[in-house]
């Protein structure tokens, strides 16, 4: 078989383009992007215990993938962890201050994520504002725990 200059452009081009799309996907799927960054919003929201979250993690409304959390970190007023929210800036000046925030976990042992919640409040969370109702992390070892205990009690 002869080799032509076209069928090795062909390959190379073929090539490149194999490579560009698996940086696309391995981009994809770890939640970075090459867009610059927006004018997103920042929340923070204190929970007991945020479980297996880690920043990075998706915050939803409805399903819906509306931002991302950004860092998570110990509170030392009040003893639990802060986590700060970076969400779309469409939502901006217009969730309500009664909204609720949940660690939520997809599927029995999947990865954990933020779920918000609206609320029905006039006043709306500015930029920086807090959630102050939130729910933390269901660990299924301290669900397991309290089964055994309860069984033991018996």
């Amino acid at each position: 078989m002869k080799r032509s200059k076209t069928m090795e452009l062909g390959v190379g081009l073929f090539m490149l383009a194999g490579i560009l799309g698996l940086l696309f996907l391995a981009l994809r799927v770890s939640g970075l992007s090459l867009e610059p960054p927006g004018d997103d919003f920042h929340l923070e929201a204190n929970f007991a215990n945020v479980g297996g979250l880690k920043p990075r993690a998706r915050v939803t409304m409805a399903g819906v993938t509306v931002g991302r959390v950004e860092s998570i970190d110990f509170d030392p007023e009040w003893y639990d962890a802060r986590v700060v929210l970076t969400l779309d800036d469409e939502l901006e000046d217009k969730l309500p201050e009664d909204s609720t925030a949940a660690i939520l976990t997809s599927g029995l042992l999947g990865e954990q994520y933020v779920g918000l919640s609206v609320g029905g409040a006039p006043n709306t969370l500015a930029d920086g504002d807090r959630i102050r109702d939130t729910q933390s992390a269901l660990v299924l070892e301290e669900l397991i725990q309290q089964f055994v205990s309860n069984m033991a009690k018996e």
